[in-house]
């Protein structure tokens, strides 16, 4: 019964910031390997940003030098900070254990003109 529960999306202007969380529960020996994806109206899911294990990041071109994964596993979960938004940006974010079936219910992020 393993659980991943976003919070954090919301309404912003372009240029603003948010910070999402996905705290992982249940049965789960670690929280990594962790990705974001996002999903918006009409387009695949894509993959945005990636940690490893060792907490190695990868990262999406489109997101590159305005969003960072991190994590805390005392706490047992991943953020998203997402710094410069723009409008492209706007999409249901999801958590996702790399490799499993886990996802979380999404949350969702517009970003307005």
């Amino acid at each position: 019964q393993v659980q991943l529960v976003e919070s954090g999306g919301g309404l912003v202007q372009a240029g603003g910031s948010l910070r999402l969380s996905c705290i992982v529960s249940g049965r789960m020996l670690s929280i990594n390997p962790m990705g974001w994806y996002r999903q918006a109206p009409g387009k695949q899911r894509e993959l945005i940003a990636t940690i490893t294990s060792g907490g190695t990041t990868n990262y999406a071109d489109s997101v590159k030098g305005r969003f960072t994964i991190s994590r805390d596993n005392a706490k047992n979960t991943v953020y998203l900070q997402m710094n410069s938004l723009k409008p492209e940006d706007t999409a249901v974010y999801y958590c996702h254990r790399l490799g499993t079936e886990y996802w979380g219910q999404g949350t969702q992020v517009t970003v307005s003109s």
